[in-house]
């Protein structure tokens, strides 16, 4: 039986964060268009270890983020140099796609549903030769084809914090109608929103044993109609679910609520009475808000980031998530950045959102670098991260409790743990 090996490279950790592993999107996706014909092996960089001469006939690389780019072409280059070929997928592919292609055999530009990656799949294995393009940028499949992802692949027992399982990821639509200046969204879906058929969505959250998921949606704020008729399907699975923003409509909210919304990332770029009074409508709703702030758009200074931080404490969200805007490309912000000149460099390992690319209007570079660790030492200084993440978790464990969907923690003993990698009974 033929191989193919997906990987999904490591990237450089934000240090002022909790660390903790999510299971990848992306690669699960991909694996389910992947035919059952092939024997299938993934490896995720930031939880396993990658055996480069462990044997496989092809390599998936599929890459989210740009700072995933140094180690994707490290990785791509040992497989090379031993003779096993290289695609190349993934948002971080469709964003850098020209240079991506220099280190690869192909790049596939995306999505692979509806045998679009079988097309590739089918020139290596039977023709023997890979095209330098599998280019279906904005072709995209029908919605209707895209199923369940293959979790199956996924090592769970890296996915776990303190005991705890973390949240399975899943999509209900793809592609975003809006066009926010730092986000590539529009470029890499053309500002159409896609929503998948809602009974094949409720069907894969059905078919997924955690309880705990994260809605990876661009937004759920695109089609009031549709929400809330995804939201009255969810509700009856009782399952716990976070998301990014979600339609500030009461009826909505309240649908959200009811259909085991957990919390919401919410973005913050000001201290309006406007967003104070969507997170308040939120926190009534019982949704927990974790802010997501964006530091450096030209409307800030140093004063300006000292008065959100405050503005945060004040209004009392659970987390906050702060980010120095970063210039990545195909963006609105990127394109007027190039034309002023201001973009630093180009090292991508650094365009993790923590370290300044960028000319700031009204702080030199290293004032906003220290204005980053201002916030994020300033919002946590009384209140600790890992305290705060607790305190959501007994939130949604007390819902839990309610509904009889409670799972007691994994916690094992080192000997037990020791046992069991041994081959004893529960492996």
């Amino acid at each position: 039986m033929s191989s193919i090996t997906i990987v999904y490279p490591r990237w450089p950790k934000i240090p002022e964060q909790t660390e903790f592993h999510l299971p990848p999107h992306g690669p699960v996706c991909l694996a389910a268009a992947v035919p059952e014909k092939y024997e299938l092996r993934f490896v995720d960089e930031n939880v396993d270890e990658l055996d480069i001469r462990a044997d496989t006939d092809l390599v998936l690389l599929s890459m989210m983020l740009t700072c995933q780019l140094p180690r994707g072409r490290e990785v791509a280059e040992q497989y090379r140099a031993l003779g096993v070929p290289v695609i190349a997928g993934g948002i971080a592919t469709m964003l850098h796609a020209d240079e991506v292609a220099g280190w690869v055999d192909s790049v596939f530009l995306g999505e692979v549903e509806d045998g679009r990656l079988e097309t590739a799949l089918n020139d290596f294995f039977e023709k023997g030769k890979l095209a330098g393009k599998y280019d279906f940028f904005h072709d995209f499949p029908p919605i209707e084809s895209v199923g369940p992802a293959r979790r199956d692949i996924l090592n769970r027992a890296k996915y776990v914090y303190r005991g705890v399982p973390m949240v399975d990821l899943v999509h209900a639509s793809r592609g975003c109608r809006f066009n926010c200046f730092p986000c590539a969204t529009a470029f890499l879906g053309g500002r159409k929103f896609r929503p998948r058929p809602i009974e094949k969505v409720v069907e894969e959250i059905a078919g997924i044993g955690n309880n705990r998921l994260f809605l990876v949606d661009n937004s759920l704020a695109q089609d009031k109609d549709w929400l809330l008729e995804l939201f009255r399907a969810l509700k009856p699975l009782k399952k716990k679910w976070v998301s990014h923003p979600i339609l500030d409509d009461p009826e909505v909210l309240a649908a959200a609520a009811d259909a085991g919304c957990w919390y919401v990332y919410q973005a913050i770029f000001d201290t309006s009475d406007v967003i104070r009074g969507r997170v308040a409508r939120l926190k009534e709703h019982g949704i927990g808000v974790e802010a997501a702030v964006l530091l450096g758009p030209d409307n800030q200074d140093a004063d300006y980031i000292k008065r959100l931080v405050d503005f945060l404490l004040e209004i009392d969200v659970e987390m906050s998530e702060f980010s120095i805007l970063t210039p990545f490309p195909h963006t609105p912000v990127t394109a007027q950045f190039e034309k002023q000149g201001r973009i630093l460099h180009r090292d991508w390992s650094r365009y993790t959102t923590a370290e300044v690319c960028f000319m700031p209007k009204n702080m030199t570079p290293d004032e906003l670098q220290e204005m980053y660790h201002y916030a994020w030492d300033t919002f946590y200084r009384d209140t600790p991260q890992s305290l705060r993440m607790a305190r959501l978790f007994q939130k949604v464990v007390r819902r839990e409790m309610e509904d009889g969907t409670y799972r007691t923690p994994v916690r094992l003993t080192s000997r037990r743990r020791q046992w069991q990698e041994e081959g004893g009974v529960g492996n």
